[in-house]
């Protein structure tokens, strides 16, 4: 992958260049919760314009770690008690936790809220009840999701092997056999969102790399993908709170 190098504020900026497949479009530049920055750069980009259209971002670009750095700094970490808000499918939903001594223990969606029965309060342990909920509802969830956008991914011929496994950095991940590792905490995103991870995933079926053959196959098959993974990427340090 190249770099570009940007400076700023006494600051380096390092910026992925991938290919963006179209030539006539303009060059996007994107900014990650996890502050790294990506430039998707048409086809036939000449060095010169490149650095000028990275130049004209670089305070934009700056403001954004800028703020990102903040949000990381004010995230603190859960107490899983009642009146906290946790996301599951883009909306909030408010935690009631009750204490059952004699009773098993559970976690629902009830009207809007997620409600947790245990037999004593402890975080940890409520923490891990609802992380096995999502679990849960993760492979329902993406099962589901599969199956409706599948017949729009017409160089697919089988339906790929399906995983689950908690990355920091990553929504999903497509290995060279074509099984496809999907995050669990993509289920607290919106539908829309979690249906561009999958399509972006099955487009590396067809096409490995972030080449222009790839983006192509994804304008294709979901034309708005780029709102959808602007919108994923807004709630991103929200998502992955825990």
């Amino acid at each position: 992958m190249e770099e570009h190098i940007l400076t700023y504020g006494g600051e380096q900026i390092r910026v992925a260049l991938l290919s963006r497949g179209r030539s006539g479009t303009r060059l996007l530049v994107k900014v990650h919760p996890d502050l790294s920055v990506q430039a998707l750069v048409p086809e036939g980009t000449t060095q010169e314009a490149l650095e000028k259209a990275l130049a004209a971002k670089t305070r934009w670009i700056w403001q954004k770690l800028r703020d990102f750095r903040v949000v990381q700094e004010h995230t603190t970490a859960r107490d899983y008690v009642s009146g906290e808000s946790h996301f599951y499918l883009g909306r909030r939903h408010l935690l009631k936790v009750e204490i059952a001594p004699d009773a098993s223990e559970t976690v629902r969606l009830l009207r809007g809220r997620l409600e947790v029965r245990v037999r004593e309060r402890h975080a940890l342990r409520i923490r891990k009840l609802m992380e096995l909920w999502y679990f849960a509802r993760a492979q329902e969830v993406f099962r589901s999701r599969f199956h409706a956008v599948l017949p729009s991914a017409l160089w697919v011929r089988s339906s790929p092997v399906l995983k689950l496994q908690i990355m920091q950095t990553q929504w999903g991940n497509c290995s060279p056999d074509g099984t496809v590792t999907l995050n669990p905490w993509l289920v607290k995103a919106p539908r829309d969102c979690i249906d561009y991870v999958i399509l972006h995933e099955l487009c590396h079926i067809q096409e490995h790399h972030h080449g222009a053959a790839f983006w192509s196959l994804l304008d294709r098959v979901m034309p708005d993908w780029e709102r959808h993974k602007t919108k994923l990427d807004n709630m991103a340090e929200l998502l992955l709170q825990t």
